[in-house]
């Protein structure tokens, strides 16, 4: 290939990536539409912390369940083509959740089918950015597209957060939930030219075969186990966040009732930390292509469970470090989970990269979703409990999260021992 046809292409990969991290953004502002509006729906929906974190365990209860089907579907049919049909339930699903949740069963209920509905623009869409980019940039290019993810939470809570005093959650609902079908209508030229790939036969792709491959797989193993552990501790973090801050928000303002003023504050606080999660997606691909992927996947493992374990004594400290401190922790949280996708496309054969991430994500997601009861669970026994109180209940509900994710670097250090390791980012392991 002469220069200018290798400048030409990179130019091409670069705008379809954009386009699609475009699309991306928009599909991922339901996944916090629920969480923003938390501190007030506790009260609207009459709901004990446990019921508030028990709808959010059924969006990832659900969101597990997808993967695990666009997984299959993605080595059946193509990535491409699973992509575009979740995309419309994704669309449709969303809406319906805006228009009916209003209570605790019908939010639980509905907010779960919305993830039964949106791993479609997941998995299928870190597929595809297999399929178009080489290991010298996938691990950049898969963390371009989950920073736009986190873009899209940042957009979902900033958003709410103003929607608030004009309409309260039923509009912010509206409005973020409408988002998946800019995704949808932006995904469509998009992928126009991008080839529906299909790596093996359909006959070849029966789905226990394909899930006992993966099985014995050892280090592809290791970096789901590893991943699992990191599910427990950014998804529980990504629930209550919105809800910790609020109520430090509350706090520093002397209230003892939630106000639509420390609410809007808190959330609004907590939906700027995710811009750090756009960086921290950026910083932890590109460091992985550089230093390997195991060393930046224990690092940033670490530097989050210290977080895990500090935060939630920090009720009471002034807003603006309890902000940095949430910042720090997210990019920290989520700066190794483009890593764990890119380690796992370069450990599996192409043709049970679907099967894998599809065996992931029920590992993965289901530690996510019950991460956040558990940590409702442990706010609500602590409160309860005589001589408690409010630094006490959220000190141990955030050391919940960090107690399950602390197998983590253990995995990731038992891959970097395995010589299988040698298959990452070149022979970085």
């Amino acid at each position: 290939m002469r220069p200018d046809e290798r400048d030409l292409a990179r130019r091409d990969d670069i705008r379809w990536l954009l386009l699609f991290c475009g699309a991306r953004v928009a599909f991922s502002f339901i996944f916090m539409s629920y969480s923003a509006a938390l501190p007030l729906l506790r009260s609207d929906w009459s709901m004990s912390a446990a019921q508030a974190g028990m709808v959010q365990s059924a969006w990832h209860l659900g969101f597990l369940v997808s993967l695990f089907i666009v997984g299959f579907l993605s080595d059946r049919f193509g990535a491409k083509r699973t992509y575009l049909w979740s995309a419309v339930a994704a669309s449709a699903s969303a809406l319906v959740f805006a228009a009916y949740a209003s209570d605790f069963v019908s939010g639980a209920v509905l907010y779960g089918l919305a993830g039964l509905c949106s791993g479609g623009s997941y998995t299928p869409g870190l597929t595809l950015i297999a399929e178009r980019f080489p290991p010298a940039t996938r691990g950049r290019a898969m963390g371009i597209f989950l920073a736009a993810g986190s873009l899209g939470y940042t957009a979902s809570v900033v958003v709410s957060s103003q929607l608030f005093p004009i309409g309260g959650w039923r509009l912010a609902f509206w409005v973020t939930c409408s988002l998946p079908t800019f995704g949808l209508v932006l995904s469509l030229p998009t992928l126009r030219d991008t080839p529906n790939v299909i790596h093996a036969a359909p006959g070849s792709q029966a789905m226990w075969p394909a899930i006992l491959t993966v099985l014995k797989n050892k280090p592809a193993v290791l970096s789901m186990l590893a991943y699992t552990f990191h599910c427990w501790e950014l998804l529980g973090l990504w629930a209550w966040l919105p809800a910790y801050l609020a109520a430090a928000a509350q706090t520093a303002s002397g209230g003892a009732d939630p106000s639509a003023v420390a609410v809007g504050i808190g959330v609004l606080l907590s939906g700027l930390t995710y811009l750090t999660s756009m960086l921290g997606s950026l910083v932890g691909g590109t460091l992985s292509d550089q230093w390997g992927r195991t060393l930046t996947m224990l690092l940033f493992a670490c530097i989050s469970l210290v977080f895990s374990f500090t935060f939630g004594w920090m009720l009471g400290w002034p807003l603006a470090v309890l902000f940095v401190a949430a910042a720090c922790y997210n990019l920290s949280a989520i700066a190794d989970s483009s890593i764990y996708s890119t380690a796992l496309t370069e450990l599996v054969e192409p043709r049970y990269i679907g099967a894998a991430f599809a065996v992931r994500s029920v590992l993965g997601f289901s530690a996510g979703a019950i991460s956040p009861w558990v940590f409702g669970l442990v706010l609500d026994l602590v409160r309860g409990a005589p001589l408690s109180s409010e630094r006490l209940a959220w000190g141990l509900a955030w050391m919940s999260l960090g107690l399950g994710a602390l197998p983590s670097p253990l995995m990731s250090w038992w891959l970097w021992r395995r010589p299988e390791a040698v298959k990452m980012a070149r022979g970085l392991r």
